[in-house]
């Protein structure tokens, strides 16, 4: 599988991505400080926004902080300040998401996750996916680009596999997950990246469901 070009603006964002995930302030003050006229935009407000579904709110607290003395990331636009919703619309907003980025596993996952705990399958639907992963400002296909990353910085190989069929459910070349994968491989340990090499060899792609 050859790696093929990435959308303009994307890469950086992976880089940053993963800098808020291993907190790597040092490098995301760097790419801060590097950003180019116009930048940051609503891309970098919600790429960031979005890495605490995978670093946590006290990672990403102190990831903002880093970026506010390096200049912040710039006045969030109207389109940029969602609507008050209601938890059930959440919810169902979050699971067309789901069916998308899981195609036939989707009902089996729901089910898992409502097993885990009652609560968390509300949680996740209506959170992550309703509220973060459905927000506009980044193409879905990115956004599973950079949950992609991401999850291989945090060596999940398990849902790394998920989110990698689902960056290609939602549009992405396959060839892009080893594109992506490339341009923050620096930023990762060797046995992180050799893992998450091997889950974008054998799971980057769509699976067709049972006949």
């Amino acid at each position: 599988m050859s790696a093929a070009p990435l959308p303009p603006g994307l890469p950086v964002l992976l880089r940053v991505s993963v800098a808020v995930v291993l907190g790597d302030w040092s490098l995301l003050r760097e790419l801060r400080l590097a950003a180019g006229p116009g930048f940051p935009d609503v891309t970098w407000r919600e790429a960031v926004l979005q890495t605490h579904l995978f670093a946590g709110f006290p990672r990403l607290v102190e990831a903002f902080g880093v970026l506010d003395e390096a200049g912040g990331l710039g006045t969030p636009g109207a389109t940029e300040l969602a609507p008050p919703r209601d938890e059930a619309a959440d919810i169902e907003a979050g699971y067309h998401f789901f069916e998308q980025v899981y195609g036939h596993r989707a009902p089996r996952v729901r089910a898992m996750l409502e097993g885990y705990h009652p609560e968390w399958a509300g949680w996740v639907l209506g959170h992550a996916y309703g509220r973060v992963l459905t927000r506009p400002g980044i193409p879905a296909a990115e956004r599973e680009l950079l949950a992609v990353v991401c999850l291989a910085a945090l060596g999940q190989d398990r849902q790394l596999a998920g989110h990698a069929r689902g960056a290609v459910r939602c549009g992405a070349a396959p060839a892009a997950l080893v594109a992506a994968l490339d341009t923050v491989a620096d930023l990762l340990s060797p046995d992180s990246l050799a893992r998450a090499r091997r889950v974008l060899d054998t799971f980057g792609v769509v699976e067709e469901p049972p006949a």
